[in-house]
């Protein structure tokens, strides 16, 4: 290849300032590659037997290599073979006028990137050069390591692996004109989420196929060959077939070598230049067949049998990953990159395709650049309980209102793994029912419902903060102890959610079934170490978990809840009938100031206790009362939400596109919480009570949960971690004196 520098040609477009080598011009490029073959004016190419659009998804692909491999070797730091051995998929989607584009491999994110340079995507963070693409790569505020919603164009983050199909999903239900590809790696087809996710989201929804993965069939995970590596093509297909995808679209470049490269996988672009032609049109017809069967009502999946790291610097696993030694100067970086240079007019006709594919950048035509209209909610028809009058269940009366949404809302999805009537919210059924390809009233089973009911926490997180990121209101409910399988795609979002450059409903969630109720389950059931995953991602500072204390409060936070916008909303209430000791106005004052007092007697000296939960209140005020008739006096507060209880210095709420900065001051805090001893209480992970430890300078210590056990009663079960009115009473009168 001959290496040409920007300032030696005048014809060198300006975005190709960086590009270190270009190449001579490919045979025949004057006949099918100079002029674009996305006419002005069009979208997509004519047809994906045309000879020019043959030849120019292959230069897309070549395009799409070469800046993958050297943004990647600008900082010897990067994933580079993953995303090669699928560019020629990647490039026909795009010619075809595909662009919304997804991916479940955040080892892809460099060849996203590159995708987004080339339709003048990245313009919209000031990337416009190839050589400001090298600089920002992996930087802060720039285009980090893995994919996120940060970036203009892309979809859905992009890191665990088994998340991408959630999003597509979400996507496909919400935009069912629309094709929603997403790359799958086979290394990542090991995750046990993601065939299921699709076989249960099918059969509550066989209409919306316009999802489709693409499997990157390259025979190697990261550091090894992939669990799917032996299987033959008429496996992989009976795999995909027995899974229920009706239509399996496979292109096996071993077919086309004419280099006898041994096994199964082969590299394309050691190919002669007419068998990668021949190559690239079957790849082009296949992604045209699998879009408009997806399209057109089946259930389909495309496949791309490449060996991983084909057109790179190295062959395999190895194509992975880039470590310190692979930099740009290094021999093996060089003669990949100048292997894969294009000539500038070939660089032109790529970007051009790229600009005009799909009706535009992808950062002005893709759905998720766009917020999602929502109907109106209006008053939602809250209904306030006496204080001190009959016991009521929290859940369900949350549940009431949960159904006037879905009602309101015909996009709007309750997700639930273990079933809303064990969790007090049958109401929600009722009145929204559960999608079931069987219709049965006793059940609340219809087609069409809108509670959606996979054995999978993953999938049920997955699909509700899915949509929540698209645009659309939803609802995770689950038992408190089990959520935790569901987390890794919900911290995503949130994060995501947290950088968005647009507004999008928070990911609600009701979590139930409380350790405390679960005393005759036993420890299988008795799991509230899960709020410490939430205390942790209070610091970063769009994640609210709140704590209704009764059937009033959750009433008021589910209705803030839904005012909220790119949050994590964390609701935590029981499912048994508990006292009423708040009013609609005391819990809007504690979702503003982070708590309430419930009681407060004076005495000689002043006990304060910082209760979170609501079955936790009873055994505190049972210890006020022996406390009272000792003469010391007690302040019983009801944290409902705790992150307002931190310093702002705490939290990273300066650093979210939707950024909450409420913190109660130290004056207020000191009205709330100020006394001679101070006792927080919890039925679960003692750091959620961090923000009020931090701040106080009382005499004070903590009562939380320590582990499950079998017990008869909530009553027994606190007993067992210590958390009695004898024992709260004890310590208290020790800390006063």
């Amino acid at each position: 290849m001959t290496a040409i520098t920007p300032k030696a040609s005048s014809a060198l477009p300006e975005f190709a300032e960086g590009i270190q080598y270009f190449g001579e011009a490919l045979p025949d490029f004057e006949t099918y590659g100079a002029t674009p073959a996305i006419e002005s004016g069009k979208v997509a190419i004519a047809s994906p037997t045309d000879p020019k659009a043959v030849y120019q998804t292959l230069l897309a692909a070549d395009a799409l290599r070469y800046l993958t491999l050297q943004i990647t070797g600008s900082k010897a730091s990067g994933h580079p073979g993953g995303f090669a051995s699928q560019a020629e998929a990647y490039a026909a989607l795009v010619m075809l006028g595909y662009k919304n584009i997804i991916t479940e491999v955040g080892h892809h994110a460099p060849g996203f990137y590159s995708a987004m340079f080339l339709d003048r995507s990245l313009e919209d963070m000031g990337i416009s050069t190839v050589q400001q693409l090298r600089d920002r790569f992996r930087e802060k505020h720039g285009l980090l390591g893995h994919l996120s919603g940060y970036i203009p164009g892309i979809l859905a983050p992009a890191g665990p692996l088994g998340q991408g199909q959630h999003f597509a999903m979400a996507a496909a239900k919400l935009h069912p004109d629309k094709l929603f590809p997403f790359t799958l790696g086979d290394g990542g087809l090991g995750e046990p989420y993601i065939i299921s996710a699709m076989a249960h989201f099918h059969t509550a929804y066989p209409q919306a196929t316009n999802f489709l993965p693409v499997l990157v069939w390259n025979g190697y995970s990261q550091e090894h060959h992939s669990m799917v590596s032996l299987k033959t093509n008429e496996q992989m297909t009976a795999f995909w077939q027995g899974n229920g995808f009706a239509e399996v679209v496979l292109v096996d470049a071993k077919d086309f070598d004419d280099q006898n490269q041994p096994g199964d996988y082969v590299d394309s672009t050691a190919f002669s230049f007419q068998k990668r032609l021949e190559f690239t049109q079957a790849v082009l017809v296949a992604a045209d067949k699998a879009a408009r069967s997806a399209l057109g009502g089946k259930l389909t999946v495309f496949i791309i049998k490449q060996l991983k790291g084909a057109g790179v610097h190295a062959k395999g696993a190895k194509s992975h990953n880039l470590y310190p030694k692979d930099t740009l100067d290094a021999p093996h970086i060089v003669t990949a990159l100048q292997s894969r240079a294009l000539s500038p007019a070939a660089w032109q006709t790529v970007r051009t395709n790229a600009e005009r594919a799909g009706g535009g950048p992808a950062a002005k035509t893709v759905v998720t650049e766009f917020e999602l209209p929502l109907p109106e909610l209006g008053t939602l028809p809250l209904e306030e309980y006496a204080v001190g009058g009959e016991a009521k269940v929290s859940t369900t009366a949350m549940g009431r209102l949960v159904g006037v949404v879905g009602q309101k809302d015909p996009n709007f999805l309750v997700t639930n793994a273990d079933g809303n009537e064990a969790s007090g919210i049958g109401n929600i059924n009722q009145a929204l029912k559960i999608i079931h390809p069987t219709t049965d009233d006793l059940y609340n089973q219809a087609p069409n419902g809108q509670v959606y009911e996979p054995l999978s926490e993953d999938a049920c997180a997955g699909l509700a903060a899915g949509l929540s990121l698209m645009g659309a209101r939803t609802l995770w409910c689950s038992y408190e102890s089990f959520a935790i399988n569901g987390l890794p795609i919900w911290q995503t979002v949130t994060q995501a959610m947290a950088e968005l450059r647009r507004q999008t409903p928070s990911t609600i969630t009701l979590f139930t079934a409380g350790a405390l109720e679960q005393g005759r389950n036993g420890w299988t059931h008795q799991r509230p170490e899960i709020e410490a995953y939430f205390a942790s991602m209070m610091r970063n500072g769009n994640v609210f978990p709140v704590f209704p204390p009764d059937a009033n409060s959750i009433q008021a936070c589910y209705d803030w809840a839904l005012t909220t916008k790119n949050k994590g909303i964390v609701i935590t209430a029981s499912k048994s009938p508990l006292p009423i000791r708040t009013t609609f106005a005391q819990t809007r004052q504690g979702l503003e100031e982070g708590a309430i007092v419930l009681h407060e007697t004076a005495g000689e000296k002043k006990v304060v206790f910082a209760v979170i939960g609501d079955m936790t209140l009873i055994p505190v005020f049972e210890a006020a009362k022996s406390l009272e008739n000792k003469g010391v006096g007690v302040k019983i507060v009801s944290i409902i939400n705790p992150r307002r209880l931190y310093r702002p210095g705490d939290v990273a709420w300066d650093t979210c596109s939707q950024p909450d900065s409420g913190f109660i001051d130290d004056a207020k805090f000191a009205e709330l919480f100020g006394g001679d001893a101070l006792i927080g209480v919890t039925g679960g992970a003692a750091s959620m009570l961090e923000p009020i430890m931090l701040r106080s300078n009382s005499k004070r210590d903590t009562f939380a949960w320590k582990r499950g056990e079998t017990t008869a009663s909530a009553g027994e079960l606190m007993a067992f971690n210590g958390l009695t009115a004898e024992a709260l009473a004890k310590r208290a009168v020790e800390l006063v004196g």
